[in-house]
């Protein structure tokens, strides 16, 4: 059974070609397919929204060329990242900035063909999981007939004609400040998932841990000594930790201190072991760039301006 575990994880991964046709078969899965009818009148009335918005002026005019997938859905890979019209309960990064959600694009024809046929295959197994029912989908659509994939193809050729258009104007109605925004935000929300892939990065490869600061380790005696009560918040037990801290004699606070700085020595020999080792290994975007002789260049600070 481990020896199956272990060849599988790799195979649904999201890098691998099964794993992402996994992974968006259940995107859809989670969210009731709309009728095609309705995509149209929900992208209009987006735009309706945005004309009646007043943070939005008619200043400039987009275009993007339209976008055709193969037919061959299982063999049009590059479909995977760009041919989705499936809502979230998150919120778009639009909405974040107080702007009407931005138009959807239209399913291409095998997801289309997969909202189609799961309630048929469901209904038949119905104790299939998603990867089964996948691995279904996939021999089906390739088997499928020459004339159903055409009315699919035509249909996602209308549809994503008319998202073209309605894409253009809700963009025109856009200004430059709001599309600086929408820039910055989104390189925001890219900053924050590197920094959470490299934390998961440096710990996989088993980076020693810093050890806890002198206060800290008074805060987890206190934790025992003098908990934080049922009618206390954390940020009262906190405060009331730090001015208790601040009233410590140097005397009772060297004993955290000694405590912390032997753990720091230990730490600073393992860290450097550790960095030798990944630059050894080639892994040297996970070393401190301090340790570096030819550190790689600082990005480059986006200042904000002043409102």
């Amino acid at each position: 059974v481990q020896d199956k575990m272990l060849l599988t994880a790799p195979l649904l991964s999201k890098s691998t070609f099964f794993g992402s046709l996994v992974n968006k078969c259940r995107q859809v899965i989670k969210n009731q397919p709309s009728k095609s009818s309705n995509i149209n009148d929900r992208q209009t009335k987006n735009i309706n929204d945005l004309q009646s918005s007043n943070s939005f002026t008619a200043t400039h005019s987009v275009t993007a060329p339209i976008s055709i997938s193969s037919t061959d859905r299982p063999a049009a890979i590059a479909n995977f990242s760009v041919s989705t019209n499936v809502t979230t309960s998150a919120r778009t990064l639009e909405e974040k900035l107080g702007l009407p959600p931005r138009p959807k694009k239209p399913l291409t024809p095998y997801f289309r063909y997969m909202q189609e046929q799961r309630p048929k295959i469901l209904a038949e197994n119905p104790k299939f999981s998603t990867t089964d029912i996948v691995r279904v989908l996939s021999k089906r659509w390739s088997n499928a007939d020459a004339a159903l994939k055409k009315r699919l193809q035509d249909d996602y050729k209308r549809e994503q004609q008319e998202f073209v258009e309605i894409r253009a104007k809700y963009e025109a109605k856009m200004t430059d400040e709001q599309r600086a925004e929408l820039k910055q935000l989104k390189q925001d929300v890219q900053d924050a998932k590197d920094r959470r892939m490299m934390r998961k990065r440096i710990k996989e490869l088993g980076r020693p841990k810093k050890p806890a600061s002198a206060f800290l380790r008074f805060l987890i005696q206190e934790r025992t000594n003098s908990p934080q009560t049922p009618k206390q918040t954390y940020r009262e037990w906190h405060q009331k930790c730090t001015e208790k801290w601040s009233r410590l004699a140097d005397k009772e606070k060297e004993v955290f201190l000694i405590e912390s700085r032997k753990d720091m020595e230990v730490y600073k020999k393992e860290i450097a072991l550790w960095e030798e080792k990944m630059v050894r290994l080639g892994n040297i975007d996970v070393v401190r760039h301090g340790n570096l002789i030819d550190p790689p260049e600082p990005k480059p600070k986006i200042i904000k301006p002043i409102a």
